[in-house]
């Protein structure tokens, strides 16, 4: 069952790690997004999964709301059968280690709740990798990914574009410049900290 978390489920980079993720995958797969009004619902079919591979980005350095949430209401209805809960995470920082606190809050829930955690792949670069040629490390991940979660032997990975920080920056800056300037906002407008 691959469990996307992240806020903006239907229209997310979640949503392209997910369909990644079943692409590589042998087992049959389910495709779920977390809703408010879904808790209950997923709570119920979590217990006919062996593996949960929750799909989410990074918010503030940690897990966003929509997952915080919906881990409280899971925490409140256990499954008889608990799976083994695997996770996909992205950052917009080029470094993947820039996700380890969160996973780290995964792995303390898992343990306090008493479900086996799984694999991890952590993914630096956020939405970048998905539209240029290094979706090509991208991928060769996530096939290694899936195949630890089919032959439970559970990993960790992560992937980045193998790219400088410096020019990573100057990449996303022109990126940043080029969407305000299509949304008619200004470099400076971006750079001031005054939000309407």
């Amino acid at each position: 069952m691959i469990i996307n978390a992240s806020p903006r489920a239907p229209k997310s980079n979640s949503k392209q790690y997910a369909q990644l993720f079943s692409k590589y995958c042998s087992l049959n797969t389910e495709y779920c997004e977390v809703k408010k009004s879904n808790h209950l619902t997923l709570c119920q079919m979590i217990e006919n999964y062996s593996d949960i591979v929750f799909v989410f980005p990074l918010y503030a350095d940690s897990i966003p709301v929509t997952l915080l949430n919906f881990l409280k209401t899971l925490e409140e209805n256990i499954p008889s059968k608990k799976p083994t809960i695997s996770v996909v995470i992205n950052c917009g920082f080029i470094e993947p280690y820039q996700n380890d606190i969160a996973v780290k809050m995964l792995q303390l829930y898992c343990s306090k709740n008493g479900y086996q955690f799984g694999s991890t792949l952590k993914i630096g670069s956020g939405e970048a990798i998905l539209t240029t040629p290094f979706r090509i490390f991208l991928k060769a991940k996530m096939k290694k990914f899936a195949v630890s979660i089919v032959n439970r032997r559970y990993k960790n990975f992560q992937v980045t574009m193998p790219i400088s920080k410096k020019m990573f920056i100057k990449a996303s800056t022109i990126y940043w410049e080029n969407y305000g300037k299509k949304n008619g906002i200004s470099k400076e407008q971006m750079e001031n900290m005054q939000i309407e």
